[in-house]
């Protein structure tokens, strides 16, 4: 199928080419003074069939979970977080118009981290900060994320922290 559309492609372009080609050099022998000659714009390839919707790569944006937490980050970046961190297993992140559900993994850090292999979504939580990154992007997404009270000098509500009022 490919090489059948490869070939029409290719006898297309060639024949418009030739098309050209002929119209160019009946031009200049008609006249007398020789003009330079236009350049040929190149052809643009015809679409066969007509693009039919995907779904799946359709941007689809979900809601920001009722009762969420907003963090503001860095660079002008933000997301919102529902669940609680000191208890959850699970944490529902609204990051670029999508929802994450994010499980508690386990650290020997004291940091809250909630990751979700099948997204690449990996939040870590220390006391001064949040941030996001992308296991398939391999890089930091969000940086310096810090909730209201955060911004007014309190440590993030983590499970370690619970930990340490408690002792």
């Amino acid at each position: 199928m490919k090489k059948l559309l490869i070939a029409a492609v290719v006898g297309a372009l060639s024949s418009t080419l030739l098309v050209t080609a002929e119209s160019a050099s009946a031009e200049t022998s008609s006249t007398t003074t020789k003009k330079p000659a236009a350049k040929a714009k190149a052809p643009q390839p015809r679409r066969l069939f007509k693009r039919k919707p995907n779904p799946v790569k359709e941007a689809k944006v979900d809601p920001i979970p009722e009762g969420s937490q907003k963090w503001t980050c860095k660079e002008g970046l933000s997301f919102d977080m529902k669940g609680d961190m000191k208890r959850d297993q699970i944490v529902t992140v609204h990051w670029a118009n999508k929802n994450y559900q994010l499980p508690r993994e386990a650290t020997t850090t004291g940091a809250d981290r909630f990751h979700d292999a099948a997204s690449g979504l990996d939040m870590v939580v220390i006391p001064t900060k949040a941030m996001l990154f992308s296991d398939k992007e391999g890089e930091r997404l969000a940086d310096e994320c810090k909730t209201a009270a955060m911004m007014q000098g309190a440590p993030a509500a983590t499970q370690s922290n619970a930990l340490d009022k408690t002792q």
